[in-house]
């Protein structure tokens, strides 16, 4: 593996690393609405939200929801390459190719 390959993997992981650490944030701080209901308003936890569910349930379930959302989502924020990142794969792998004798 030559050195513009091996850089263009390491922006690639940290492109999808920051993806990830700002989406845990996101939900973080949607648990953490949960957790302060819970622990500081319990009474409204048993009020009645949506289809009947009281919003403790509704709010977990939400939760849930979510998270599958932004697993999608990541998922397939980390199969796009950036901007250019195609192109140099594209050129890599072309002078790769040319390089064995293909």
């Amino acid at each position: 593996m030559d050195q513009n390959s091996l850089s263009t993997q390491t922006a690639s992981e940290r492109r999808n690393s920051s993806i990830g650490i700002r989406m845990t944030l996101l939900y973080l701080i949607l648990y953490g609405g949960f957790v302060v209901l819970s622990v500081f308003r319990p009474g409204w936890m048993g009020a009645q939200a949506i289809l009947g569910l009281n919003l403790a349930v509704a709010y977990g379930l939400g939760l849930i929801i979510v998270a599958v959302i932004l697993a999608l989502v990541y998922s397939q924020l980390c199969r796009i390459p950036r901007t250019g990142e195609a192109l140099q794969d594209a050129h890599t792998s072309d002078r790769s190719f040319g390089e064995k004798g293909g």
